[in-house]
């Protein structure tokens, strides 16, 4: 039986429910350093920079960068949420504890924890984007389409980092997990330069397997407005990965919680 089968989806809105209610009381303090980085590099890259560079993409430097952060910033929303906090969660606080002396269920933890930080993902890139439409750098008709690659990235990232999570033994594990996966990925999916202008044969099928490199290809078409049969890949990478990590955390989740 599929493990979605299994989620009682009232029980796991009860634990995205749960998150919105803490979260409503440190949103403040949470925002800064997940919304802001990617705002940073905007200015100080984009402008810095781009002063330097004439164009990259057809585009100017600044505009170039643009989509790409938008996903990383939806990245980062869902990154942060399934990795320290839910470690903390399980390890420290023992609250997956309390909430399995109720009806609730490992499958419904899970679900509930990647609903919420889907939807952090929403929070941070449609902030993001705002501000990006703000600065006159979304002038295709078409760039709110990117608000549909946030919930499929924060999907993305919260099934890799959840199961990450629920697979770690101490929480100092994480700073390799954000060294060597989360900014290498940051620096190498398309997002300060384009790929195809800089890889070539193998290199290009190796960078396919960059799971940041899908969300920022689809921001990049939302804010373009040109559309690939590309694009049928991405989303099927994303969907697809998806699945197979949750598939993936739902055994290691109620193998870690039962036991």
């Amino acid at each position: 039986m599929s493990w979605w089968r299994a989620v009682s989806w009232p029980h796991a809105f009860a634990v995205w429910r749960r998150n919105a209610s803490m979260y409503r009381r440190i949103w403040k303090l949470t925002l800064v350093p997940n919304f802001f980085e990617p705002l940073l590099y905007l200015l100080s890259i984009g402008i810095g920079v781009g002063s330097y560079v004439s164009e990259m993409g057809g585009l100017s430097y600044v505009a170039f960068l643009a989509p790409g952060l938008v996903a990383v910033s939806a990245m980062n929303g869902a990154t942060f949420e399934v990795t320290y906090n839910v470690f903390v969660r399980l390890h420290f606080e023992k609250q997956y504890d309390a909430m399995l002396a109720t009806p609730i269920q490992p499958e419904d933890i899970l679900a509930g924890e990647v609903m919420w930080a889907v939807t952090r993902a929403c929070i941070y890139g449609a902030i993001f984007f705002v501000v990006v439409a703000a600065f006159g750098l979304a002038p295709s008709p078409t760039a709110p389409l990117v608000l549909l690659v946030l919930p499929l990235t924060g999907l993305l990232f919260a099934s890799i980092g959840i199961v990450t999570s629920l697979k770690l033994p101490t929480i100092d594990f994480f700073s390799f997990y954000f060294t060597l996966f989360v900014t290498p990925l940051f620096l190498f999916s398309d997002v300060f330069f384009p790929l195809e202008e800089r890889l070539s044969g193998a290199w290009l099928w190796v960078a396919e397997v960059l799971p940041l490199l899908h969300p920022v290809r689809l921001a990049r078409a939302a804010f373009s407005g040109e559309a690939s049969l590309v694009l049928i890949w991405d989303v099927a990478y994303v969907l697809g990965l998806s699945a197979l990590l949750l598939a993936v955390g739902a055994r290691a989740a109620r193998e870690r919680l039962t036991n």
